[in-house]
């Protein structure tokens, strides 16, 4: 690729001559293919031996992380779509191990026991995804992770990636960083993966080389310094702010971050350097091709000054379905709790009905001005006299095994099943049948006998041929 003069300057001043001609030696070569477990579904080895013969390697700064040989056909893994591995460049790892790294470090107010936290430029999903398994290893069920996108179509495509992934505790809002100004002291910790020039995608996206101009740099450093103080009220004093890029230059990174602290009121975090390749930079860590195997990535934390906090509690504001409406009291089917791990409040969503667990529940009330899109696990809706389970609870770490009748397929049923095939399972009991696919529940089917209703919802349908 031919390389921007101006952007080389830039790089330069970042990483110093040495670092710059390994950085652009690496940004010629071809880029690595990285996945990352969900090990609340799958151990990383169980899915390294998934992947073979496609060779793999672990993820320095992610034990859940595994560099792959060579890119696979992921469309056409049935274990992507039962939400067991997520599909993450390597470099992006590092903020969920920097919040791992923080968590224990971070006091809880008195009286506290749900931690909350902010994931404020979230879509597609990989650092929402990876935040909810390190805080689910920490706080089991006691955590709300809000996945926040401005995009709406960008967050309809995050609601899948969320839903897939199955974890209940994380909400998923559409709003500007500036609404959140009003849930003062509301989050232990914002999670900040700002848009950026996106130097670090270079070699996987020719059009953010394309656009990049050293204006665009100068806009974004402008925007990111805007999203931060929007935001930064919802912060409790004390908390973590977790700020990040996919690019290199000093203005949007360690500019930003010095800003922040002198500006808005925090100290930097030193984080000390661990990996080899993994850069340490005036405020933070930068991970480079070249230098590591992944594309570009800085990371830096905050932690703001401590002040009298007034955090807000619970105001029992009720859930709503729609905007400015009042979610109506739902219908619940008998026995229904009885396909859940945890206790949970029913919501309605139009038709649908949505386990929301209890422990979240008052503060996911509190989210209830910023409209959000989903919060909990869509459970399904009732027909005539039948529940029919939703695509969701498949993918939810709700959903207690055993609840329903399960029939282990095959990889090519489960394929067609995912192409939304009409199927035949002789062997399966009549009515909803749970299919899971390496012993990982993938959807449902309603078996009438001599053929199966597929229940896979339509918007998760494989597109492309499968045979």
């Amino acid at each position: 690729m031919t390389l921007p003069q101006e952007f080389i300057c830039l790089l330069e001043e970042a990483l110093g001559k040495e670092g710059l001609e390994t950085a652009l030696a690496g940004l010629q070569s071809d880029p690595a293919v990285s996945v990352r477990a969900n090990t609340d579904k799958i151990p990383v080895d169980e899915l390294a031996r998934h992947l073979l013969p496609i060779s793999s390697e672990e993820v320095p700064w992610c034990p859940q992380g595994l560099f792959l040989s060579e890119r696979p056909s992921f469309t056409l893994d049935p274990l992507l779509h039962a939400g067991a591995y997520y599909v993450q460049d390597s470099s992006a790892m590092m903020v969920g191990e920097v919040l791992r790294k923080l968590l224990p470090s971070i006091g809880f107010p008195a009286g506290e026991r749900l931690f909350r936290v902010l994931d404020l430029c979230a879509a597609p999903g990989g650092k929402t995804t990876h935040a909810a398994s390190v805080l689910r290893s920490f706080f089991g069920n006691n955590f709300l992770l809000v996945s926040n996108e401005v995009m709406r179509q960008r967050a309809a495509v995050l609601c899948q990636n969320v839903s897939v992934w199955g974890d209940p505790c994380i909400a998923v809002t559409s709003a500007d960083p500036s609404a959140f100004a009003s849930l003062d002291s509301f989050f232990d910790v914002v999670i900040a993966d700002v848009p950026c020039s996106g130097e670090g995608m270079f070699r996987k996206d020719p059009e953010a080389l394309a656009q990049w101009s050293a204006d665009n740099v100068d806009m974004c450093c402008a925007r990111q310094k805007r999203i931060l103080a929007d935001m930064w009220s919802c912060l409790r004093p004390g908390g973590l702010l977790i700020y990040s890029t996919c690019t290199f230059n000093r203005k949007e990174n360690d500019g930003n971050v010095l800003w922040a602290a002198s500006t808005l009121g925090a100290e930097v975090i030193d984080l000390q350097i661990e990996w080899e390749g993994v850069l340490g930079t005036e405020t933070g860590l930068s991970l480079v091709p070249g230098h590591v195997k992944g594309e570009g990535q800085f990371c830096a934390a905050l932690r703001k000054k401590a002040g009298p906090l007034e955090r807000s509690s619970s105001s029992g504001i009720a859930f709503t379905g729609k905007r400015g409406a009042p979610a109506k009291a739902p219908q619940i089917p008998s026995g229904l709790s009885e396909y859940l791990t945890d206790p949970c409040v029913f919501r309605s969503r139009g038709e649908t009905l949505v386990a929301v667990p209890s422990v979240i529940s008052p503060s996911v009330g509190e989210l209830s001005p910023l409209h959000p899109m989903m919060a909990g696990t869509a459970l399904g809706m009732t027909k005539g006299k039948d529940f029919i389970p939703d695509g969701d609870l498949a993918n939810s770490l709700l959903l207690r095994r055993g609840a329903f009748p399960e029939c282990e397929v095959s990889s090519d049923t489960a394929l067609s099943f995912l192409h939304r095939e009409t199927l035949r399972l002789q062997d399966a009991p009549r009515g909803i049948v749970l299919l899971t696919y390496g012993g990982i529940p993938l959807g449902f089917v309603k078996n009438i006998g001599t053929r199966c209703n597929n229940l896979l919802p339509p918007s998760r349908r494989i597109r492309m041929d499968i045979r």
